[in-house]
């Protein structure tokens, strides 16, 4: 509903996806929504994007993810 804003691929194929950004003055299709992690598995014969749920004691009122990384250890 709110677009993606960043992706990022891991060589196995994961796709995390950020959505959500909003910045002032700029107009926001859902303005009271949080921001959201999507997770998408491109081995899939029909990927779909799943919303990760976010782990209690964060700030998920004022998340809005700008980009988004991985590091692989």
């Amino acid at each position: 509903e709110t677009g993606s804003e960043d992706i990022d691929i891991l060589p196995n194929g994961l796709a995390f996806i950020s959505s959500g950004l909003k910045y002032p003055g700029l107009m926001s299709f859902a303005p009271d929504k949080p921001g959201e992690i999507f997770l998408m598995d491109l081995n899939e014969d029909n990927p779909r994007a799943v919303e990760l749920r976010i782990s209690r004691g964060f700030d998920l009122a004022s998340f809005n993810p700008h980009g988004i990384s991985t590091y692989i250890d």
